[in-house]
C-alpha cells in the first residue's frame, strides 16, 4: 500500500515523505526516506541483550519509540505534505506493545489518520470479516485515532467483492450470511457483529488494488477529509 501511495501523491505535486517503523524487514518494495533500521540493527539488538531473532524482533519494537525524536527531526527536515508510516507486518508488534500508541501520540503532526487493511484473502467469508472488524475496532481503541478501513488486494476477490462490500454496508447481510455459514459460530460472531454496531464501530470498506491502482482516487479523497476533519480541500 506505502508504494501504491508514495507516487500517487506525488504524481498530485504532493511533497510525501515514507517512513519505515519495521526493524525487522529484509526488503521493502519502495525507498524509504527514513529508515528505523538506520537507528536500530536486530542483529546489535540480538547482541548487546543476549536474545534470539525472536525476542530480538521484540525487543527493537519497543526500541523504536525511544528513536522518534531521530524520526521527528528527519521528518520536519523533510516539511512533507503527507508522511506515510509503514509498521510492522506483526500487528501485534506495533498496536499492542507500548511503542505503538506512544509513537501515534507523540508524533507532530497537524493530521493523523490510521489505515487499517482488511486483507481480501481473508475476509472472503463472513465469519472471518467478523472476526477481523473485531480485530479493526481493537486497534483503534489502542492507538485512539481516526481510523480507515481499506479492503486491500481487491482484483483477488473476483465476482466476491461485490458480496464482501455488501457486508461492509450492510450489517444485516452480513448477519444473514452468518446464518448460512456452516462453520460460523452464529451466536458468538451475531453477539459481537451486534456490539461493535451498538458501539458506534464503523466497517465501511474501501477497496484497492496496489497492482492496478483501482480505488486510490476514492481513497486519497477519505484520507483527506479525515485529516482535514471533515473539510473538504481545494483541490
Amino acid at each position: 500500500m506505502c508504494s501504491a501511495l508514495l507516487p500517487w501523491y506525488e504524481e498530485k505535486n504532493a511533497t510525501v515523505a515514507s517512513v519505515n517503523l519495521d526493524p525487522g524487514v529484509q526488503e521493502l518494495p519502495y525507498e524509504p526516506d527514513i529508515d528505523i533500521r538506520d537507528f536500530l540493527d536486530i542483529s546489535t539488538v540480538m547482541q548487546n541483550y543476549k536474545l534470539g531473532p525472536n525476542g530480538a524482533l521484540i525487543m527493537a519494537a519497543d526500541l523504536v519509540a525511544t528513536r522518534l525524536n531521530d524520526v521527528q527531526e528527519s521528518l520536519d527536515s523533510i516539511n512533507p505534505d503527507y508522511a506515510i508510516f509503514d509498521t510492522p507486518g506483526q500487528i501485534e508488534l506495533f498496536a499492542y506493545r507500548n511503542s505503538g500508541p506512544y509513537i501515534v501520540e507523540n508524533l507532530r503532526s497537524e493530521g493523523k489518520t490510521v489505515l487499517f487493511m482488511f486483507d481480501s484473502t481473508l475476509v472472503s467469508t463472513p465469519r472471518n470479516f467478523v472476526s477481523i472488524a473485531l480485530l479493526a475496532a481493537s486497534i483503534q481503541l489502542r492507538l485512539k485515532t481516526p481510523q480507515i478501513s481499506v479492503l486491500s488486494r481487491k482484483d483477488l476477490l473476483g465476482p466476491n467483492l461485490r458480496k464482501v462490500m455488501s457486508w461492509s454496508s450492510n450489517a444485516r447481510k452480513l448477519e444473514e450470511s452468518l446464518m448460512q455459514d456452516s462453520t460460523a459460530s452464529y451466536e458468538l460472531d451475531s453477539f459481537v457483529l451486534r456490539d461493535l454496531a451498538r458501539a458506534g464501530v464503523g466497517y465501511e470498506l474501501y477497496p484497492v488494488s496496489s497492482t492496478t491502482r483501482e480505488g486510490l482516487i476514492e481513497l486519497s479523497a477519505i484520507i483527506t477529509r479525515q485529516m482535514n476533519q471533515g473539510e473538504e480541500s481545494e483541490e
